[in-house]
């Protein structure tokens, strides 16, 4: 009996890699749109979302058949619960991804208004958040995890510089404006995507501690 959980187990966890993969490329695909102007990359990245909430939809099932069948207890019950939290925040960031792919096909007809440096910084850091999210899951790691939510003040303080980039051009010309909110719009985007990896590690510190929180002692 437990043999068979155990492979049940790793099936949630070999689809949690795969979600985590397409979310991956998903995100990939949205900034190298954005950066480039490029639509046709940016209406994949839209495609894309559909594949990813029935990933979504195909480990919700698993983990609800685990619950009412295995009836899992202790460290196997958290690690199932956390999955099913973490699903929820990884299909908002492919949400986030549609909405900034959206936003870079209105804005492809014209030349950015500034280098997009702060958001290309953004965009980066977030990748590497959310890698390190998934990662962390795989590899029931509490530092990676820890590490992760660490890396969200970078996000947040380059989000204030995006913004006052943004604020001070509008302000030197006013038709920079409508321009600049849609920009604003995707660094708050990316800014929310940090915002789930952070979700998502901390899920993994419960799945491990049975705690909701990240001050964890090492």
């Amino acid at each position: 009996m437990r043999n068979k959980f155990d492979k049940q187990l790793a099936t949630l966890n070999d689809e949690m890699i795969e979600m985590g993969s397409m979310i991956e490329q998903s995100i990939e695909k949205t900034i190298e749109a954005l950066l480039n102007q490029d639509v046709e990359l940016a209406k994949e990245a839209i495609a894309a979302d559909e594949d990813i909430d029935s990933q979504e939809k195909k480990i919700e099932s698993l983990c609800l058949k685990l619950l009412l069948q295995q009836q899992p207890v202790a460290k196997d019950l958290r690690l199932i619960s956390s999955a099913l939290k973490m699903i929820t925040d990884m299909e908002r960031i492919g949400d986030h991804a549609v909405d900034i792919s959206e936003i870079t096909i209105m804005l492809a007809g014209k030349p950015y208004i500034n280098k997009l440096e702060h958001i290309q910084s953004m965009a980066k850091e977030t990748t590497v958040m959310l890698v390190q999210s998934i990662d962390a899951y795989v590899n029931k790691n509490l530092e990676q995890a820890q590490k992760v939510i660490d890396q969200d003040d970078i996000v947040d303080n380059l989000f204030v510089s995006a913004k006052d980039e943004l604020i001070r051009l509008i302000r030197e010309d006013a038709n920079n404006g409508e321009q600049a909110a849609d920009l604003l719009m995707i660094a708050k985007y990316f800014e929310r995507i940090g915002d789930h990896a952070v979700n998502i590690s901390e899920w993994v510190i419960f799945s491990i501690l049975g705690k909701h929180t990240y001050a964890y002692s090492k």
